[in-house]
């Protein structure tokens, strides 16, 4: 069993080291503050979110852009609660802002595809942005999309995301959990291009890109009968059409922040969701990345229980816990860092223990045809 956990952990090991390699090479936008030129169009698909909506709202009422050169587009999913008049509200108090609602009806296996291709459709602007009403956006959000169109032409933008740091461990580790796959993502951009590396991942909670170039790579088509995937398979065929032109913005102003789930059922269906998808990656690094910690974590489990049964060395499976133990914080505190939630660091010890269990069982789950968010039914 010791060459076999050699060999993985090896893996394991370059890889951390090649992500965190390309970390460190992704460098900070040029901080020269351009002239507001750039329109956008911010897309909000949502469903039964009228508890969120106003501090998302409220965000938006705080950008530091001209309000002329921005439209808010809210595409409603099917809701049932009181969000007609939280809305309302919010445009009588700032009728400075553009801001319309669209009713989407989407009973197929992509709701949010749906309705982010019903907001495309009405926007106007030249430039799209999707969040989550779920969200708060920083007050220089548009201001960093802004610059980095005007310095780099890119065609897609991948912007930071983060948790809200909260009270509880089930909060603190889905943090430590959510800035590990930051860190992974940062990683994959500053690696992009050189040999079987490339940008796997991306959260629709803070993308950008040109909706000419969303309508020339024929948007979700291809993958609509997926119920997830609203923006890693965009960037796989934005990154197949244009390559360079698909950047990350590693900038502080650009940092959206959203909520970790309240429970531990919560965590669970969002986290299968995610991992339902990776299979249908199209390209290897993606696959290669997401078994490489299957099974890093798996050895994990396994070693722990020959131990217990005296089947193996605790020396060894010592060994091999710290050796992923140290890994893995090298990249998470590279991403604690930049996203300014270092203090998030302290809890890293006891997530560590929990997080080999979890990632297995989230990841044997989604093997499962079928799968539960927000109440309806989705098959992979």
């Amino acid at each position: 069993m010791i060459f076999p956990a050699l060999f993985i952990f090896a893996i394991y090991g370059l890889l951390i080291l090649f992500l965190a390699k390309g970390f460190d090479q992704l460098k900070p936008p040029n901080a020269k503050k351009y002239k507001a030129d750039t329109l956008f169009s911010i897309l909000v698909p949502f469903r039964n979110e009228a508890s969120n909506l106003p501090q998302l709202l409220s965000s938006f009422a705080a950008l530091d852009y001209p309000k002329d050169k921005t439209e808010i587009i809210l595409i409603n999913d099917r809701s049932d609660d009181n969000f007609e008049q939280v809305i309302s509200e919010f445009k009588h108090d700032h009728k400075s802002i553009n801001l319309v609602i669209i009713h989407g009806q989407s009973d197929s296996e992509s709701p949010k595809k749906d309705a982010i291709e019903l907001g495309l459709s009405k926007a106007s602007n030249p430039w799209i942005i999707t969040t989550d009403a779920d969200c708060i956006v920083p007050k220089n959000w548009l201001q960093a999309f802004n610059g980095f169109i005007a310095s780099d032409a890119p065609k897609m933008i991948v912007a930071p995301v983060t948790y809200f740091l909260g009270e509880g461990f089930l909060n603190k580790f889905q943090l430590l959990d959510f800035l590990s796959l930051q860190g992974t993502t940062i990683g994959s951009f500053g690696l992009k291009g050189k040999g079987l590396s490339r940008p796997f991942l991306c959260n629709g909670a803070n993308l950008c890109y040109e909706k000419k170039a969303f309508l020339d790579v024929d948007g979700y088509k291809g993958n609509r009968d997926i119920a997830s995937g609203d923006d890693v398979f965009l960037l796989e065929k934005m990154y197949d059409k244009f390559q360079d032109k698909v950047r990350f913005l590693k900038s502080e102003d650009a940092i959206v922040q959203t909520s970790a789930k309240e429970s531990l059922k919560g965590l669970m269906q969002q986290r299968i969701r995610w991992a339902a998808k990776t299979s249908s990656y199209r390209h290897s690094f993606g696959k290669l990345v997401g078994l490489t910690v299957f099974l890093a974590n798996i050895f994990i489990i396994i070693l722990l229980t020959m131990s217990i049964f005296n089947r193996f060395s605790w020396s060894y499976f010592g060994f091999f816990f710290l050796l992923k133990f140290n890994l893995d914080f090298l990249l998470l505190y590279k991403t604690a860092s930049f996203i300014n939630q270092k203090e998030i660091l302290t809890s890293y010890f006891y997530a560590s223990l929990v997080y080999p269990f979890f990632t297995v069982f989230v990841a044997l789950l989604s093997f499962r045809r079928s799968y539960t968010w927000k109440e309806s039914s989705f098959h992979k």
